[in-house]
């Protein structure tokens, strides 16, 4: 694990230039487009994409699958997102973000239900985004478990045919042993037990559960999917980093520190702040107009 003045420091400095050079056009993008918006309900023609959760908005021709953004564990569908959901939708593309995983009495705190129930919770909510947006397929970009638990609604519940890609920020496809701590479980009596019992969704990340050795079975892909992988080797929760990676046709997996050998992100950052990963994301869900990912995407 990555000593803290090490993490932050970097990501301060990232944070912050980001912010002086890009804030200032995103504003002006956003407000170039609600203007164009205005113009055009005023000559009572369709306006275009409107925002993150708003189910009155319509794919561009440009962008025209919807984004579902998939929190990670301990996450909730706007706190993962406050970074992410703006850059996407000042670029055109109809955003949306669930909650999942609930535990009663847990209150923003989500992510730690059943999988395989929150995969129900996510096929449930992409048949109503297809249905209030009309598209026949949608895009999914999961953060940690939302990278992963994704799968689970491909393989098994149909989701194949209503998801176009599935782009995986720092995703836990085969599990964690959390720097090694998932190791030390079966050596005091009933913890893992207490740990399946109080928070199951964490138990089901845990390498060799039996909800992954489910997942993975006769292949971590399934046809017709387009899967893209970013990760990052300062990973201290999805450890060891390279079991992010999948295996199987239609697969791009992505080390953030090959397209910028100065981005320190851990796992965390990578999700909420990283806009070099931003930038990869949106390669992956419009690759016949993707640029080169360098450290300069902070700019883009």
């Amino acid at each position: 694990m990555l000593p803290w003045k090490r993490v932050l420091r970097p990501l301060t400095a990232l944070l912050l230039t980001a912010a002086v050079a890009v804030v200032p056009a995103a504003t002006a993008h956003a407000a170039a487009t609600a203007h164009a918006a205005g113009t055009a309900h005023a000559a009572g023609t369709a306006a275009p994409s409107s925002g993150w959760n708003d189910f009155s908005c319509k794919p561009s021709a440009a962008h025209p699958r919807p984004v579902v953004l998939v929190h990670g564990t301990l996450g909730n569908s706007i706190d993962n997102w406050l970074s992410l959901a703006p850059y996407l939708t000042v670029r055109g593309y109809c955003v949306f973000s669930p909650d999942y995983g609930q535990l009663p009495g847990v209150p923003l705190f989500h992510g730690l239900g059943p999988i395989d129930r929150s995969a129900e919770q996510l096929s449930a909510y992409v048949d109503r985004v297809l249905a209030a947006t009309g598209a026949a397929k949608a895009d999914l970009v999961g953060h940690s478990q939302g990278g992963m638990m994704p799968r689970y609604y491909l393989k098994f519940l149909g989701g194949a045919a209503k998801v176009n890609a599935l782009v995986g920020i720092a995703p836990d496809n085969h599990g964690t042993d959390l720097s090694g701590l998932a190791n030390l479980l079966p050596y005091f009596p009933g913890a893992e037990d207490l740990l399946k019992a109080t928070t199951p969704g964490l138990a089901d990340q845990v390498r060799g559960s039996a909800f992954l050795t489910k997942l993975n079975a006769g292949g971590d892909t399934v046809p017709g999917v387009h899967y893209t992988v970013i990760a990052t080797q300062h990973d201290e929760v999805v450890t060891p980093w390279r079991t992010q990676y999948l295996s199987g046709s239609d697969v791009r997996n992505v080390l953030l520190q090959d397209l910028c050998p100065l981005d320190l992100s851990e796992h965390v950052a990578i999700g909420l702040i990283d806009r070099i990963a931003f930038h990869e994301v949106a390669n992956a869900l419009d690759p016949a107009r993707a640029s080169a990912t360098t450290c300069a995407s902070v700019f883009s």
